[in-house]
């Protein structure tokens, strides 16, 4: 009898225990959501106000170089100095995976990497500058952000050097100087 009584307290503590919904302490405090009215502060609000001269996370984005992904805009002026200073920066940063050429065929790349789109397919020429600093900027697919090793200025650079890449490989002879044509038809080459 003993063994039954036993038995039957057993079950009955597991059925208690099983009904039981399972606790989660954390997701059932008490909290106040935000911008909620509350009677812990003084003030009546539930979040206090940003202490002056932080930075909230996400608003430093009102910077002028900052443009929208869908902006064609192009905040620096073109220049020799900016192309070159691209270049570099390409050199450094995107080569190895995009290419010298920005075929998509860096060393990454070709040692076994996924290969990168080419800069030169009618969607990335037609994509706004904003989309490319976007990239840069916050990465995308297998494209980590490079906003802690480039600053904003030298993404820019590289977008100018990306279009001058793109310009190069889709430039139409009678888009050249007269002097270059000539140069091209005579069997030189352009540069």
């Amino acid at each position: 009898m003993t063994s039954a009584l036993r038995l039957l307290a057993c079950a009955s503590a597991l059925c208690l225990v099983a009904c039981n919904p399972i606790r989660q302490d954390m997701a059932n405090q008490p909290k106040n959501r935000p911008l909620s009215p509350s009677d812990f502060f003084p003030d009546g609000r539930s979040e206090r106000p940003l202490v002056e001269n932080t930075v909230a996370h996400g608003s430093i984005a009102t910077d002028e170089l900052v443009i929208n992904k869908d902006s064609n805009a192009f905040p620096l002026e073109l220049s020799a100095e900016l192309l070159e200073r691209g270049r570099q920066r390409y050199g450094i940063f995107c080569s190895p995976c995009h290419g010298p050429q920005g075929d998509g065929n860096g060393m990454a790349a070709v040692r076994g990497m996924k290969h990168p789109p080419t800069y030169h397919q009618d969607r990335l020429r037609d994509s706004p500058n904003g989309y490319y600093f976007d990239v840069i900027t916050n990465g995308f697919g297998g494209m980590l952000g490079y906003s802690a090793q480039v600053p904003p200025t030298d993404r820019w650079a590289i977008i100018a050097y990306v279009r001058a890449l793109q310009l190069s490989r889709n430039a139409k002879v009678s888009d050249l100087p007269a002097e270059l044509r000539q140069k091209l038809e005579q069997g030189g080459s352009a540069k």
